[in-house]
């Protein structure tokens, strides 16, 4: 299993959210985190998903 962050951040720079995600990849991960954003009504705050090694899969700025 690969492990994720995702932040979610206010546009003060409040942070909402700060959630690891474990898969088997890259593209599961990213379900995985739409998913939550969608269901915490975090889609359109500001939001970064991030590898382990820091390889950035999602970003809204």
């Amino acid at each position: 299993m690969i492990r994720y962050t995702l932040t979610v951040f206010e546009k003060t720079g409040e942070k909402l959210l700060d959630e690891t995600i474990e898969a088997e990849n890259d593209k599961e991960a990213k379900k995985q985190a739409e998913k939550l954003l969608k269901g915490k009504g975090y889609s359109e705050k500001i939001h970064r998903f991030v590898t382990s090694d820091g390889k950035l899969l999602l970003f809204q700025g």
